[in-house]
């Protein structure tokens, strides 16, 4: 069949896009080889930055400026405001809290924070800080970065579309036709069924597989060596006693511990915990960054209680359009060759600016193909990826054996 695109990769960055071309009467598919948003989206934090960890210096820089807006924008979508309605993703947290230590860099660090923000934070009476921050020293602040639940989003964007996600086999049930200009045909057989073989002879292709793109781009024959990955090493805790937290605490230039919590199927909160520590992590071995970070969050958080709290870690890489040094690039990132676009949205927050300006350009060549799509209701539909928390083979205390999930 013809179509107008054709997406590889359901994380935020596809889906998003999927919707917005959908939107604008573009016959668009999105093909997943994986779970849908298994890598990065699902496995990131959820919160909807609006640049504070970018000003911890005191300056607007430029990753600063450029998701600046994203908490509005992303505010308007989940009240269903604003297309698309994502009415239907859980928000875990309306806000986020600012916290420091007592050392002189965290302090500095706190008032670097206030600067050039869209979402400023604000200071909370002692009476309303989160019950984890009570003993807290210095202020605490509220920034209004709503917290939402990555997997709720992606089963809300594949509600709004699933008769356009099809499940893909990408080792041994994908093949590629290409010209000088780009990809001509896409060949797919049926993961469940080899024999049955559908082909599609799109105007474009999209690459929005996050890791997965370097493959995707050695298939079309273009170089891998367009994508970096910068690792992190992330630390989990859960516990029927541990309280809910969302938010930062801040040491000089650095976010030195980020908690967001959510509730696993067994009723117990869960905190994800990233930030500097998630970064330094990445050369530890799982049981190392256990006892590392235990410390580092009784540091961070005065009299917290972890004596009953059990403790995992999964390891996950951004995937980056390559910068010189292997910085992390300042805003989202598009390459096009012929008609492949290769993309990467850098940060979750920035998936719907992406969207936008990959929408715009699509649309900007040539009129939609077809308003009508045929229905692929016998073709195996890609399910939600599960959180990280529910997929952890193994979960210990600091002081007993490894031992299975529960």
């Amino acid at each position: 069949m013809q179509c107008d695109v054709v997406i590889f990769g359901g994380g935020v960055a596809g889906l998003w896009l999927l919707d917005t071309l959908v939107e604008r009467g573009q016959a668009a598919v999105l093909l997943e080889a994986g779970d849908l948003g298994s890598g990065q989206t699902v496995a990131s934090q959820g919160i909807i930055h609006g640049g504070l960890k970018y000003t911890l210096q005191g300056l607007l820089t430029s990753s600063a400026a450029n998701i600046a807006e994203m908490p509005g924008l992303w505010r308007e979508c989940l009240h269903g405001r604003r297309t698309p309605d994502l009415s239907q993703t859980r928000v875990r947290s309306e806000h986020c809290h600012l916290w420091r230590t007592d050392s002189i860099a965290s302090r500095m660090g706190m008032i670097g924070a206030k600067f050039g923000l869209r979402v400023a934070p604000q200071t909370v009476a002692n009476d309303e800080r989160p019950e984890a921050l009570r003993h807290c020293p210095g202020d605490v602040a509220r920034l209004d970065e709503q917290v939402i639940s990555p997997a709720s989003l992606i089963a809300n964007f594949a509600a709004r579309h699933a008769g356009r996600l099809l499940k893909i086999d990408a080792t041994a049930g994908l093949r590629f036709e290409t010209t000088s200009q780009g990809v001509s045909r896409i060949h797919l057989a049926r993961p469940d069924e080899p024999h049955e073989t559908l082909t599609f002879e799109p105007r474009f292709v999209v690459l929005t597989a996050g890791a997965g793109n370097a493959g995707l781009r050695d298939l079309v024959g273009l170089s891998s060596q367009a994508m970096q990955r910068r690792p992190l090493h992330m630390l989990m805790v859960r516990g029927r006693s541990l309280p809910v937290l969302n938010g930062h605490c801040v040491d000089g230039s650095r976010t030195r511990v980020t908690v967001t919590s959510d509730v696993d199927s067994d009723g117990r909160t869960v905190w994800q915990v990233g930030g500097q520590i998630a970064e330094e992590g990445v050369t530890v071995d799982p049981r190392t960054l256990v006892e590392r970070g235990r410390r580092e969050l009784e540091a961070a958080i005065p009299r917290l209680e972890l004596s009953q709290a059990e403790f995992a870690t999964y390891r996950v890489d951004r995937a980056e359009a390559a910068t010189s040094g292997g910085r992390r690039p300042e805003t989202f990132q598009v390459l096009r060759d012929g008609n492949v676009f290769t993309a990467w949205p850098t940060k979750l927050v920035l998936a719907p600016v992406l969207a936008e300006s990959l929408g715009a350009t699509l649309a900007s060549e040539g009129r939609p193909s077809m308003s009508a799509f045929p229905s692929f209701a016998q073709w195996p539909v890609p399910t939600v990826a599960l959180p990280p928390w529910e997929a952890a083979a193994e979960w210990h205390t600091t002081t007993s054996p490894v031992r299975r999930a529960a």
